[in-house]
């Protein structure tokens, strides 16, 4: 957990880029919007939301090993999102965060989309069940998933 840290605002080009991304890489595929993905979803338009949000890093966390790899964003004990770069998927980054989160920050759950199948996995394996509850995803016809920390 040496190369966690707390968000810094010089990191949130690195965040925003690497969240665009995995949107693409894994909601794109479900969704199949190229007006939400693509035309939407822009970098320097979000890194300027994010900025001028007064509290836009609250409760954010990367993983820095000399270059930002990986962010996770919690919202009491909900971990809100959670990313690494997709090149580096497989490498333990996400792991790290997700024990972070969980050992520290005490996050206990979090809503998955149900199809993304390999999200859901990566979070069984660490030790995120499904606990029955579900809700709609906004404005879509699919359906989201809480996963709860097992004790």
């Amino acid at each position: 957990m040496e190369h966690i840290r707390k968000a810094k605002p010089e990191d949130i080009s690195r965040i925003v880029e690497i969240e665009i991304f995995n949107y693409r890489l894994n909601f794109y595929p479900i969704f199949k919007s190229d007006e939400f993905y693509f035309g939407e979803r822009q970098v320097e338009r979000e890194a300027a939301q994010l900025r001028a949000e007064p509290n836009g890093l609250d409760n954010t966390f990367v993983y820095d090993d000399g270059v930002v790899k990986g962010f996770i964003r919690l919202r009491g004990s909900e971990i809100e999102k959670l990313f690494v770069e997709p090149v580096l998927q497989g490498c333990g980054i996400g792991a790290h965060l997700l024990a972070y989160a969980a050992e520290r920050c005490g996050a206990g759950f979090l809503w998955a989309l149900e199809k993304n199948e390999r999200a859901v996995a990566f979070y069984g394996r660490h030790g995120f069940l499904p606990d029955g509850a579900r809700k709609p995803e906004e404005d879509t016809d699919e359906c989201l998933i809480r996963l709860v920390k097992a004790r």
